[in-house]
């Protein structure tokens, strides 16, 4: 819905989506919809750091700005699992990232004037707290309600220190 409103918009959007058929095929509709709509799909697994890497490289090699990037992706609640890189999966996915492609696509961002980071959160964030020494729940019972609050809230807690060391 976003990418539909954006392109209705007139913009041109990079979907960055886990399985290309999908994101394919929810393009395909968004084409449908709005006839002129500008909209391309790139592979990007958000719980894998490298992954995240390749897609941020795609991005860097071909365009020369960004005006608006946003961080709306995620996984709610599955059962524990840890990621590629061995984080628990929700704060992999859900912070760490969008955290690490904020960053790899900064420079894009940063010497375009008016651009924008959307991180998107939720209420959940009052469910967790961050353990910065075990962010892979190793040492404490795994609470996939509180790992999910906690993926949140470290989204929020990004947001407010993004925007104070732009300003």
């Amino acid at each position: 819905e976003t990418t539909k409103a954006l392109a209705a918009k007139g913009a041109r959007v990079i979907m960055g989506v886990r399985t290309l058929s999908k994101g394919e095929a929810a393009a395909a509709r968004i084409r449908d919809e709005v006839k002129a709509a500008d909209v391309t799909v790139s592979r990007i697994d958000l719980s894998d750091l490298a992954s995240v890497a390749d897609f941020a490289a795609g991005i860097t090699a071909v365009e020369t700005r960004i005006d608006l990037l946003i961080n709306n992706a995620g996984v709610m609640m599955p059962p524990f699992s840890l990621s590629s890189d061995g984080y628990e999966i929700q704060m992999a996915t859900n912070h760490l990232g969008h955290f690490t492609l904020t960053g790899r696509l900064l420079p894009l961002l940063h010497d375009n004037p008016g651009s924008r980071v959307v991180c998107l959160s939720s209420l959940a964030h009052t469910w967790g707290d961050i353990d910065l020494s075990d962010l892979e729940w190793r040492r404490r019972a795994y609470n996939t309600r509180h790992a999910y609050g906690a993926s949140k809230l470290a989204d929020l807690v990004f947001s407010y220190e993004l925007d104070r060391r732009l300003h």
